[in-house]
C-alpha cells in the first residue's frame, strides 16, 4: 500500500513534530516524535493534539514512538460526514490516519475521556492496527448516580450535568492555573469552528456505551489498562466500574488527580504509561 505524501515543519526542541497527512481525502495535522514502542494518543471532547503537548513531550523522553492525531471536527481538522458522526465513524478514522502515517506494528492505543471510547472502537474494529489499549478517564461506561443516589444508565445524565462537573474539576489550583488556559484555547475554537461537529460529539460522549466492546477485547486477549483519578467530577466512579467489570482481565490503575490530570501533571502521566507497557494478561495476549 502506499500512503500519501507527509509534510513535515520545522522539528521543535521538545523532539515533537507538527506533520499533514490525507485521511480519507481531507488533510489532517498532527504531532509525531521519539524512537522506540509505537503509542497513539486520542485527546478528549473539545480539545485537541496539542493539548497534550507536554505529556507527549514526557513520552517521547520515555522512549515511545508518539503518534498524536487531531480527530474530526477540533482543532482544524475538519468534520465527519453527518452519516458517519458516530463512535463507529471515528474509529474508522482513526484507523485510515494509522495507516496513512505508515504505522506497520501494532500500536498501544490511549484515549483519553471522548478518545477513549473512540480508543475501544478501533481496537475492537480494527484489531490488527491495536496491540495494546490504554483508556484514561474514559467515556464508555454504562452507569451513571442521579442527584437521588440512584444507579441509572448513563444516557439519563443530562447536559448541563457534564458542563457542571467540569466546571468543578477545573476549580482547584493546579487544574486551574495548568488546565484551564489550554481548555479555553483548544475548546473553545472548537466549538466555533465546527459547531455541528461539536454538538453531534456532545451526544456521542452522553450515550457511548462500549462495555459489549470492551468485554470482546477481553475475549480476544487484548492487554488493556485502565486509568481513572480518584476526584473525577467529569466521569464517575459508577461509570468506570462498569468498566472495569467489562471482563477480568482489565489492569486497573488509579491516580490522583481531576479529570484532566495528565494535563496538570505529565509525568504521573508518563509513569503510568510507562507502567501499561508491560501489562500482559494471564490469558497470553499480544
Amino acid at each position: 500500500m502506499q500512503f500519501p505524501r507527509q509534510h513535515r515543519n520545522r522539528p521543535e526542541d521538545s523532539g515533537l513534530q507538527w506533520r499533514t497527512t490525507m485521511v480519507d481525502g481531507a488533510p489532517s495535522r498532527y504531532l509525531v516524535g521519539g524512537t522506540g514502542p509505537g503509542v497513539v494518543l486520542l485527546h478528549g471532547f473539545g480539545l485537541a493534539n496539542r493539548t497534550y503537548r507536554k505529556a507527549l513531550e514526557e513520552l517521547v523522553r520515555r522512549g515511545m514512538r508518539v503518534h498524536a492525531p487531531t480527530m474530526p471536527g477540533f482543532g482544524g481538522t475538519g468534520e465527519l460526514p453527518a452519516d458517519r458522526t458516530s463512535i463507529k465513524g471515528y474509529a474508522a478514522w482513526v484507523a485510515a490516519f494509522i495507516q496513512a502515517v505508515g504505522i506497520t506494528e501494532p500500536v498501544t492505543l490511549i484515549g483519553h475521556s471522548f478518545g477513549g471510547a473512540v480508543a475501544i472502537m478501533t481496537a475492537h474494529d480494527s484489531p490488527d492496527l491495536v496491540g495494546r489499549l490504554v483508556l484514561v478517564n474514559s467515556v464508555g461506561g454504562s452507569a451513571w448516580v442521579d442527584g437521588r443516589g440512584t444507579l441509572v444508565a448513563m444516557t439519563r445524565r443530562p447536559l448541563w450535568d457534564w458542563g457542571l462537573h467540569l466546571q468543578a474539576d477545573l476549580l482547584p489550583v493546579p487544574e486551574l492555573t495548568r488546565v484551564l488556559p489550554v481548555i479555553l484555547r483548544d475548546g473553545v475554537p472548537a466549538a466555533l469552528t465546527h459547531p455541528r461537529a461539536f454538538w453531534r460529539a456532545t451526544t456521542l460522549v452522553r450515550t457511548a456505551n462500549l462495555t459489549a466492546e470492551l468485554a470482546e477485547l477481553g475475549r480476544r486477549g487484548l492487554p488493556t489498562t485502565i486509568v481513572w483519578s480518584k476526584e473525577d467530577n467529569v466521569i464517575p466512579a459508577a461509570a468506570t466500574q462498569t468498566l472495569w467489570a467489562a471482563h477480568e482481565e482489565i489492569r486497573t490503575i488509579t491516580v490522583e488527580g481531576r479529570h484532566c490530570w495528565l494535563i496538570a501533571d505529565p509525568t504521573r502521566f508518563g509513569e503510568v504509561i510507562s507502567e501499561a507497557l508491560t501489562f500482559t494478561p494471564s490469558t497470553g495476549a499480544a
